[in-house]
């Protein structure tokens, strides 16, 4: 297997390819065209490897996946600490391609598995709702501190004013949009999750994004390192024994939205409630037992979509019995 190295950037990519004295680099277009031209250039029984690089590496991951060219997609962290393993200490394109390949050819990562349709354009929407509530809450701010001026512009007034009711509207149908789209393509999943006490639809939505449909991983404790839910412990000899916080990877919108079910859930969820009070009274602190509580409602969305039934309140499975 011949590893490529590929550093995606917005206007073009950098290629390493194998040789037999290290590595000899190319330069693409990100375009359509520069990417069918890079293409051509491969070998036979190669397998690309890059950075995950948000919307910049779309259009190379889709069409060498269309031409039926192995790819993975790395997380950034990945080739970071292994290019402190290799010692490396300076970057620039070629460089990081190179890098990329060798981190390919020594850790042979897995393929990446493409989003359907579906999740590319829920993804698109749940981005741009993000934003637009993060624009409403910036004019609504600068409303109220315009309002407490002893002279207020009336243009700008009105402006502000309009802008607000401009962005709840879009925001609004964006929601429907997002909940309407889940429901028609993933509403078995949508109703498997809702069942859980504690998940709304719209995170039922986000789970069923950031999991692809809970396809891209093959345990509840996969999710929850990647939602960035896991705690991390270091010890080492006598002098290091050390209990972290969370890990905190990935997407930070969605663990924050699960930390915020977990206050729900140990209302109205038996489970979860009774993993808060087991907590806090071994003396774990609040946010302890609430982060355990995200945990759970995980393990619990993973259990009903996988198992394809919804979810029991007060159910023991058969293997906790024995």
């Amino acid at each position: 297997m011949t590893y490529i190295g590929i550093d995606v950037s917005k206007d073009s990519f950098v290629a390493a390819y194998p040789t037999k004295s290290g590595y000899t680099t190319k330069t693409f277009p990100n375009t359509t065209t520069g990417v069918r031209k890079f293409v051509n250039s491969l070998p036979a029984d190669c397998h690309c490897v890059m950075e995950a690089t948000g919307n910049y590496s779309m259009l190379l991951l889709y069409l060498l996946q269309q031409a039926n060219i192995i790819v993975s997609m790395e997380n950034p962290q990945k080739i970071k600490h292994f290019a402190r393993a290799m010692l490396s200490t300076t970057k620039t394109d070629e460089i990081d391609a190179k890098l990329i390949a060798t981190y390919g050819e020594k850790m042979t990562p897995a393929p990446y598995k493409i989003p359907t349709e579906s999740i590319i354009l829920l993804k698109q929407k749940r981005t741009v709702l993000r934003q637009l509530k993060k624009q409403l809450t910036a004019t609504i701010n600068l409303q109220q501190s315009l309002a407490v001026l002893p002279k207020q512009d009336p243009a700008s007034k009105v402006a502000i004013e309009q802008t607000v009711k401009f962005l709840r509207k879009q925001i609004s149908k964006m929601e429907e949009e997002i909940t309407n789209l889940s429901t028609k393509e993933f509403g078995r999943q949508v109703k498997l999750l809702t069942s859980i006490k504690g998940i709304s639809v719209t995170i039922a939505s986000a789970l069923i994004l950031a999991t692809g449909g809970f396809t891209y991983f093959s345990n509840a404790k996969q999710i929850s390192r990647f939602l960035g839910l896991c705690p991390t412990y270091q010890q080492s000899g006598t002098s290091v024994n050390f209990k972290g916080h969370i890990n905190r990877n990935g997407d930070t919108h969605l663990r924050s939205q699960m930390y915020v079910a977990a206050f729900a859930s140990i209302r109205c969820n038996a489970a979860c409630r009774e993993t808060y009070e087991r907590l806090r009274a071994r003396g774990k602190s609040g946010k302890l037992a609430v982060v355990a509580v995200a945990n759970k409602l995980i393990r619990q969305a993973f259990a009903v979509v996988t198992n394809n039934q919804p979810y029991i309140e007060g159910f023991v499975s058969s293997y906790a019995k024995n």
